[in-house]
């Protein structure tokens, strides 16, 4: 059958960055207040609950109420309104919402064709809030956080938003503003320097370790440094904009880091090709995907050798799985060139040393 192509042809998307120790402190509240990711993370339990010891009474108050209503998703929404320079920026302006504007701008955004039920809703429509629920039904918290937040009293819940960022800001970011913020702006300035290098989608999955292939109604893709969230990647969606929190690298997150100290992931994935079985078995999952008996049998070596060498990859990020089959992932060999040059040069910012 003939074919007229009267469309457009599919398009990418556009990468943005921002970094500011505010989102550092919401991330912050939202990774102390979730006790089960706690032994996924790189710190400790012992660390989260010396955090919020830490914490004076009336803010420890809050974090219990965030921890509840989940409210570090409202700090999270409002942060991206517009830049803030500093805390008592961000102070500000939260006086300044009207309590419509505080419910709407708490809202989650569910896509633009929720938009005008999300309006409704802010203005206190039972239907509307409702529907907004329905409409997400099967999120972990967002039925009950779009309850609370279109219910709650505008003045109680901007009086808890106020303590609680301030709070948590002045307990644990303020002592090392200074020290985060260049920390952020090291791993923005790289990401900034990758972006004539690679196209949008390899960027962002160089900084998030994971695929975003370009969807029809997203325009731009903002990427926000943050350290309190590692390992994890944490996504959220605005106005034609997909959100990623990602990990700051490893070799950003110290000022003082051994500029001689090659980058993790580059470690891994030059041991990873530095064998010929591996090389074979990579070579193999380039062709087609695998089980790890159909490996074993076809590589002639012992099941236990076959999974060794399997788990390095995975390591590296050269393999993944799909259910019981092993495939190659490309985006890390495409990526390898690239941080390895990032290493022998060490770009930094202006004005940096060691």
């Amino acid at each position: 059958m003939k074919r007229l192509n009267m469309g457009i042809s599919r398009t990418t998307y556009q990468v943005e960055l921002s970094h500011s120790p505010l989102f550092e402190a919401a991330l912050g509240i939202a990774a102390a207040t979730y006790d089960s990711i706690h032994p996924t993370l790189e710190q400790p339990s012992e660390y989260w609950h010396q955090l919020l010891a830490d914490l004076p009474p009336d803010v420890h108050t809050e974090v219990a109420y965030a921890k509840e209503h989940n409210t570090w998703k409202t700090l999270l929404q409002l942060l991206h309104v517009q830049a803030f320079s500093d805390l008592e920026a961000f102070l500000a302006f939260l006086q300044q919402l009207s309590d419509e504007e505080l419910r709407y701008l708490a809202l989650p955004y569910l896509g633009e064709e929720h938009q005008p039920a999300r309006l409704r809703a802010a203005a206190g429509n039972e239907g509307d809030i409702l529907y907004l629920r329905q409409t997400c039904h099967d999120h972990l918290f967002f039925p009950a956080y779009i309850s609370h937040v279109a219910t709650v009293n505008p003045g109680e819940l901007r009086k808890h938003l106020s303590v609680l960022i301030q709070g948590w800001y002045l307990a644990h970011v303020k002592p090392r503003e200074l020290e985060i913020s260049r920390m952020l702006e090291r791993d923005r300035a790289q990401k900034e320097a990758w972006m004539g290098k690679m196209s949008p989608e390899e960027l962002v999955s160089l900084a998030t370790d994971g695929e975003y292939p370009p969807e029809p109604t997203v325009t731009r893709v903002l990427l926000v440094p943050q350290a309190i969230y590692r390992p994890w990647t944490v996504q959220a969606d605005a106005p034609q904009t997909k959100i990623f929190y990602y990990p700051v690298a490893e070799q950003h997150l110290f000022e003082q880091a051994d500029p001689y100290r090659p980058p993790q992931l580059l470690v891994q994935l030059l041991k990873a090709l530095g064998d010929e079985h591996r090389l074979r078995l990579l070579k193999i999952l380039a062709e087609q995907e695998m089980s790890l008996q159909e490996l074993t049998e076809r590589l002639q070596l012992g099941k236990s050798t076959v999974h060794h060498h399997l788990s390095m990859l995975r390591a590296a990020r050269l393999v993944e799985t799909q259910g019981t089959k092993y495939r190659w992932k490309r985006t890390a060999l495409d990526r390898l060139p690239l941080l390895l040059e990032q290493f022998v040069s060490d770009k930094r910012p202006e004005g940096e040393s060691f």
